[in-house]
């Protein structure tokens, strides 16, 4: 299956009760985010990156379901996917990873200093009221939603949200579609182990935190672009050549035609870390990596947050 990003942000539905909020293509900082209609409240994963589209958010949620959003659950600590948190209602419970809370934390706003242009709207960083560690149930009354820890991948703190009963997969960033994978804060080989445990829930429908909705052939793209940037890096790391270098030479072959391709210079780092024996999420210089990432894409990143 596959559902196109629409035109304007709108909810499509999944499941009964279960919609993707599905955002307009707008490369970084344009996430899609989950609602999970209960019985007596409703529940949404991940929040918009400004205050103009998080409002927005908000208001199509009301749309759903008249009743009070009672849970916001964080799939990591990325703004596109947090700052949107401080205009929630007051009473929603907010529920992350215990290792995205501290990364929300140590983080800050810090997102917003990469494009300063973009209307933020003064966002705040609201940090979860629990956390946890593995694996945690919950019900509404209608369903079972289970928040599993799948990092470090994306980031140290992955969540994935899932519906066993409507096999419905939120996958945060840990899947893209259309758009190169990131690991610049996670990790080569618990990407792949993050992939491979998803693949045995057997998930019917995918909702990739960027690009469109899909199926279990959105693993399959992301194991194949895993499987390409471990030959890259092990190449190029065999060579002695430094990561800017060997992305600057390095044909992105099918890949090519995703977004944000200026990525594979961060990914390259990370795997050249776990190529000389880091532990998986060990920090790197984020500022640095980032300036290579701009520079092979000869300039700043858009962002149409």
């Amino acid at each position: 299956m596959r559902i196109d990003l629409p035109p304007a942000p709108t909810p499509v539905e999944l499941a009964p009760g279960v919609f993707a909020y599905l955002q307009e293509h707008g490369g970084w900082c344009v996430n899609n985010s989950g609602v999970v209609v209960g019985a007596d409240g409703t529940t949404v994963i991940d929040t918009c990156a400004t205050r103009d589209r998080t409002e927005a958010q908000l208001a199509a949620v009301r749309a759903l379901a008249p009743q009070p959003i009672d849970r916001l659950v964080i799939t990591h600590f990325h703004g596109d996917h947090v700052f949107g948190g401080c205009w929630f209602p007051a009473g929603t419970e907010v529920v992350a990873h215990v290792e995205a809370a501290r990364e929300m934390a140590a983080s800050g706003l810090g997102l917003t200093g990469l494009w300063p242009d973009v209307r933020w709207g003064e966002p705040e960083v609201r940090l979860p009221d629990f956390t946890y560690e593995d694996r945690l149930v919950l019900h509404d009354g209608r369903r079972t939603v289970e928040l599993i820890h799948v990092g470090p991948a994306h980031t140290r703190g992955d969540t994935v949200v899932w519906l066993p009963e409507q096999r419905v997969l939120f996958a945060g960033d840990v899947i893209m579609s259309g758009s190169t994978p990131f690991l610049l804060m996670g990790s080569l080989a618990g990407m792949r182990a993050a992939v491979a445990s998803v693949r045995e829930l057997r998930p019917r429908v995918v909702v990739p935190g960027h690009g469109p909705v899909g199926g279990p052939v959105l693993l399959d793209d992301t194991e194949r672009y895993l499987d390409w940037l471990d030959g890259v890096a092990t190449a190029g790391h065999r060579a002695g050549l430094p990561p800017a270098a060997v992305a600057e030479r390095t044909d992105p072959a099918e890949f090519g035609r995703w977004g944000e391709p200026e990525r594979l210079v961060a990914n390259l780092h990370r795997a050249y870390a776990e190529l000389d024996g880091a532990e998986p999420g060990a920090p790197l210089d984020v500022v640095a990596v980032f300036a290579e990432m701009v520079a092979l894409n000869g300039g700043l990143p858009e962002c149409f947050a």
